[in-house]
């Protein structure tokens, strides 16, 4: 009687554990898809939070001066340090949280929980009453800013075709830049002394960004859960009907898959991935990869954070710029960091990932040693400053948003959206707190030589990063998520 229980009870969890076996070929479906309306709609829809983000960071540099003269809050150079930190902060944290929880409950739901904590915190910022609220509105609105990251990469990646992938991730990424010359337009304008006063100035910049906000927010509607993610989690049914969807808006009909042979593959459906798997495919299944992940996103922190944190101080110090006319000079900064994406993207999925991350951070790595020695024996005018730091980011730009591409194309998605909050942690931690530090540092020296030192030390990192490309980038250009990395959830 026993056995017969036990053989019983045996075949009844083997019949639960097919049952929750499915073949699907959604990934395939949604790579075959030509470019259409649907994606476009997805790009602007999520892809503008870089430009939240470039508008936050350039209002945070530009806003420095209004804070200090606030008649309410009346800051100290230590406050606004302090602040920037909080906003720092906060992102990090909120990249660890949100990506934990966008790789448990869903891309949808958590870009919505991310941009509303945005709206409300930003909203706030500019209601600020002391040093005290400020910091803690903008450790909110980082943290808002930080999930972002995870979530929207996460949801891009998993609904554009294989064969654009790395032209929008790049070209999105690099729309923070768009975020940045607003910025410097928006504190142009409000900082004015002679249109609005010091302290409503700053407080308008801030409501601009949470107008942006929800504008966003009324775009994200109709945006659906990413298709890949829900059949992973046992909503086979609702992903199909999501898939169906877009196919009839990308090309006016669902496609009959007895009329064409899609490619399936098996998956067992899970409710969420345990911690201890999440690590264990990170360090040891795809340690070579995270090395690489860690490599890119530690190089490009450091040396975007170190100069752009710091170019301010370099006008001002070294060419006498006025610090209410410093905005101007970001616009054309902000332009090179645009077209570099725009214009190189395309070849991340032609000529591939690995080639392009290699000349990119080699370039630009070399491109800043050129420009820092001239820098350091004086030939530099302003004009020709400012050329050299287009031309320089016209390079490093694609190269940073490779950085967020590989991290986020390279793993499986279970914990896809985890990695992409991992390495933006780690290289935003190190080389958002180190560079701005010792670059400030080597500033206040009014040595062009130890400025030039600091410049030699980030064109290293990128050079090195290079090299690691070289030998160990994946090859993942117009191939599918599931074949660069196989799904945890997978059944042979």
């Amino acid at each position: 009687m026993n056995l017969q229980r036990w053989q019983r009870g045996s075949t009844i969890a083997a019949m639960e554990a097919n049952d929750r076996v499915i073949e699907t070929s959604i990934p395939f479906r949604l790579d075959a898809l030509r470019w259409s309306g649907f994606h476009t709609r997805v790009v602007l829809a999520l892809g503008i939070t870089w430009i939240l983000d470039g508008l936050e960071v350039t209002l945070a540099g530009a806003l420095s001066g209004a804070l200090k003269q606030s008649p309410t809050l009346q800051f100290t150079n230590f406050d606004v340090g302090f602040s920037n930190s909080a906003y720092l902060a906060g992102a990090v944290i909120g990249a660890f949280g949100f990506g934990w929880l966008t790789d448990r409950i869903g891309r949808k739901k958590l870009f919505f929980i991310t941009l509303a904590l945005y709206l409300a915190a930003t909203a706030a910022t500019a209601l600020s009453w002391s040093v005290a609220s400020y910091a803690l509105f903008r450790f909110l609105t980082g943290a808002g800013i930080g999930g972002e990251y995870t979530a929207i990469n996460s949801t891009i990646q998993e609904l554009v075709p294989a064969r654009y992938r790395g032209w929008t991730d790049l070209v999105i990424n690099g729309s923070f830049w768009i975020g940045a010359a607003l910025g410097a337009i928006s504190a142009i304008i409000l900082l004015d002394p002679h249109l609005i006063g010091p302290d409503l100035g700053w407080r308008l910049a801030y409501f601009t960004g949470a107008c942006l906000g929800l504008i966003v927010f009324v775009m994200r509607m109709w945006i659906p859960e990413s298709p890949r993610w829900l059949v992973i989690h046992g909503h086979r049914d609702l992903a199909n009907a999501i898939v169906d969807d877009i196919e009839r808006s990308a090309v006016g009909n669902v496609r009959n898959p007895h009329q064409q042979a899609w490619p399936k593959i098996k998956l067992r459906m899970r409710d969420h991935t345990p911690l201890r798997e999440v690590v264990h495919t990170l360090f040891a299944v795809y340690r070579q990869r995270s090395l690489v992940g860690l490599a890119l996103m530690i190089a490009q922190a450091f040396f975007y954070n170190a100069i752009f944190f710091t170019f301010a101080l370099v006008l001002t110090d070294f060419y006498g710029i006025a610090a209410d006319q410093v905005g101007w000079y970001v616009l054309p900064f902000a332009a090179g960091n645009f077209l570099g994406p725009l214009v190189l993207g395309r070849l991340f999925d032609t000529l591939g990932r690995r080639v392009m991350i290699t000349l990119t951070y080699a370039v630009s790595g070399v491109l800043l040693a050129l420009s820092g020695y001239l820098f350091s024996i004086g030939v530099l005018s302003v004009q020709t400053q400012t050329m050299a730091w287009m031309l320089i980011f016209f390079c490093a730009s694609p190269a940073a948003s490779a950085a967020y591409l590989t991290v986020s194309e390279t793993f499986p998605l279970e914990v896809r959206a985890l990695a992409i909050a991992l390495f933006y942690a780690v290289g935003t931690g190190i080389g958002g707190v180190a560079g701005p530090v010792l670059f400030g540092a080597l500033i206040d020296t009014g040595s062009r030589a130890s400025v030039f030192g600091g410049y030699l030390f980030g064109s290293g990192l990128m050079i090195a990063a290079a090299a690691v490309a070289w030998r160990y980038a994946i090859a993942a250009e117009r191939r599918t998520l599931e074949s660069v990395a196989r799904p945890l959830a997978f059944v042979e």
